[in-house]
C-alpha cells in the first residue's frame, strides 16, 4: 500500500508505504466498541457518592415511642425508608476507584492498526513530509491546513512536540496534537482528518516490528 506525501504547500514530493499490517487489515465494528467503551470508561471521572444512614445529618433520636402508638416502630428519621434518608447500596467514591480496566496491550495494538485501516480506507489519512514553521504564528497553521484540505476535528501526528506547532495549534478549535507513541484507537476514531508526518509514519511503523 502507498499514498501520496505532501507538503506545506500541498505539493505531492513523493510516496509513502503503508504497512498492510497496520492499515490494511479488515475492522471488526464490535472490537472496536469494545476497546474504545473501556477507554471512555476508564477516563470519566467518578463523583457520585450518596450517603448512607450514619453520614446523613440528623436522626439521632427516636421520633416516637416504641409502642402505643398505632404507627409502625421507627428508631430514625435517617432511615432509608424515610425520605432524605440515607442511601442503600448507591454509588460510592470510594468504590468506584477500583472500575477501572486495564486494555491488554495486544488488543489495544489491535484496535489500533483496525482504526488507522478505517481512516486509510476511508481517504482520511494525509501523510506530510514535515510540520516546521518559523514561529508560533496560529495562521501559518490555519493557512496549512486549508492548503491540505482538512476539515474539522483534525488529529495531528508528530514523532516529537514541537513547541511553535503546539502553541499556535492550541488557539484552533477542535484541532489536536499527539505523539506517535500516545497514538490510540480512541482518538483516530474520533477524527475526521488524521494528518501524519513521514517521521510519526516510521514510528508507527515501528511499534509492529
Amino acid at each position: 500500500m502507498e499514498i501520496q506525501v505532501f507538503n506545506l504547500q500541498g505539493e505531492a514530493v513523493g510516496k509513502a508505504e503503508l504497512p498492510a499490517e497496520v492499515f490494511g487489515i479488515k475492522p471488526s465494528a464490535h472490537f472496536l466498541h469494545e476497546i474504545v467503551t473501556q477507554y471512555l470508561n476508564n477516563r470519566r471521572r467518578w463523583s457520585a457518592h450518596t450517603k448512607t444512614r450514619s453520614e446523613v445529618s440528623g436522626g439521632g433520636h427516636k421520633p416516637w415511642r416504641q409502642k402505643h402508638t398505632g404507627r409502625a416502630r421507627a428508631g430514625s428519621i435517617r432511615s432509608p425508608l424515610w425520605r432524605k434518608g440515607g442511601i442503600v447500596f448507591g454509588p460510592r467514591t470510594v468504590e468506584l476507584r477500583f472500575k477501572r480496566t486495564e486494555v491488554p496491550r495486544k488488543k489495544s495494538r489491535i484496535a489500533l492498526a483496525q482504526a488507522l485501516s478505517v481512516q486509510a480506507a476511508a481517504g482520511k489519512l494525509k501523510v506530510v513530509s514535515a510540520l516546521s514553521f518559523d514561529g508560533a504564528k496560529t495562521g501559518q497553521v490555519v493557512t496549512a491546513l486549508r492548503t491540505l484540505e482538512a476539515g474539522r476535528r483534525v488529529l495531528v501526528v508528530v514523532d516529537q512536540l514541537d513547541r511553535n506547532l503546539v502553541v499556535a495549534a492550541r488557539n484552533i478549535p477542535d484541532v489536536r496534537i499527539l505523539l506517535a507513541s500516545h497514538l490510540n484507537a480512541y482518538e483516530v476514531l474520533r477524527c475526521a482528518t488524521l494528518i501524519v508526518t513521514q517521521a510519526a509514519l516510521e514510528k508507527i511503523r515501528s511499534r509492529w516490528n
